[in-house]
């Protein structure tokens, strides 16, 4: 009896440690469940070219500062369609929530052209501000940052 009772108390602290299912990256908006996953589901959505997703996850204020200088919604729609991702990655991910609002930090690595020009394969610092509002979660801000380790 002592032996059963052993190993069942070895068993219930063992198995909440094991996972049966994977973990089932987000595919939509509708299956984010936080910060990391809002920023993989719009850039897939960017290098799917969903431009209507794509157009009702920016707020109708939002801005966008890039090196190259500031873009309001329109000017950075018109960028993201000059992109054509052949691939991406993402990753250290910061994120932060206050109340309804998300910032996510993170870097980002892409490959393919720009308005016909090669990216940079450099990784490259971004940050996104996401608030949810009736609609759902829609980026207020966005800011690029130069190459890693510049």
């Amino acid at each position: 009896m002592f032996r059963r009772l052993i190993l069942l108390v070895l068993l219930c602290v063992a198995l909440p440690g094991c996972t049966i299912w994977k973990e089932r990256p987000p595919k939509t908006f509708s299956d984010v469940t936080g910060g990391e996953n809002l920023e993989r589901v719009f850039w897939q959505e960017v290098k799917a070219q969903h431009w209507n997703e794509v157009e009702k996850r920016l707020a109708s204020n939002y801005i966008s500062v890039m090196p190259t200088g500031q873009l309001d919604r329109a000017a950075t729609l018109n960028h993201l369609k000059q992109l054509q991702l052949q691939d991406y990655s993402l990753g250290e991910f910061q994120t932060e929530l206050n109340g309804n609002t998300y910032v996510v930090a993170y870097t980002a690595t892409m490959s393919g052209t720009s308005n016909g020009q090669p990216l940079s394969n450099a990784p490259v610092r971004m940050m996104t501000v996401w608030q949810q509002q009736k609609a759902g979660w829609v980026a207020i801000a966005h800011a690029v940052g130069g190459p890693e380790g510049k």
